[in-house]
């Protein structure tokens, strides 16, 4: 497997916490796709959960080379979707998942940390 791309993303929880209270479902349902919204308003804290997928689509961006908003890549074209056993995956839809298979990527590999204060997420595009 050789790396095509490496994101990296930190976020603070308070921040998404401030967003989710100042602007609820308009944030939600322009930034995250429904079963992330789904996954995060099921958790005792939503913002925290919130904040690592937040982190997780900035690192996949950095990862494709793109950014976000730019060469056709929006927020709700890199989901997060959890596993059986928990484990994060990562899925390219739309503008992203376009430029991943221009670049040959054939793997995603995500991880997700977060405590109370912070969220990071660490993206690998193979």
């Amino acid at each position: 497997m050789s790396p095509i791309g490496l994101g990296i993303d930190l976020v603070e929880v308070e921040r998404i916490r401030d967003l989710l209270t100042k602007h609820g479902d308009r944030f939600k349902n322009r930034t995250f796709t429904p079963g992330e919204i789904a996954y995060c308003d099921a958790c005792a804290d939503p913002a925290m959960h919130y904040a690592a997928r937040f982190a997780a689509k900035e690192a996949a961006a950095k990862a494709l080379g793109t950014g976000l908003w730019a060469e056709g890549v929006d927020w709700k074209d890199i989901e997060v979707i959890r596993e059986a056993s928990g484990k994060p995956t990562l899925h390219l839809h739309g503008g992203a998942g376009l430029h991943a298979q221009n670049q040959g990527a054939t793997r995603l590999l995500i991880s997700l940390t977060h405590t109370k204060e912070l969220a990071q997420a660490q993206v690998i595009l193979a």
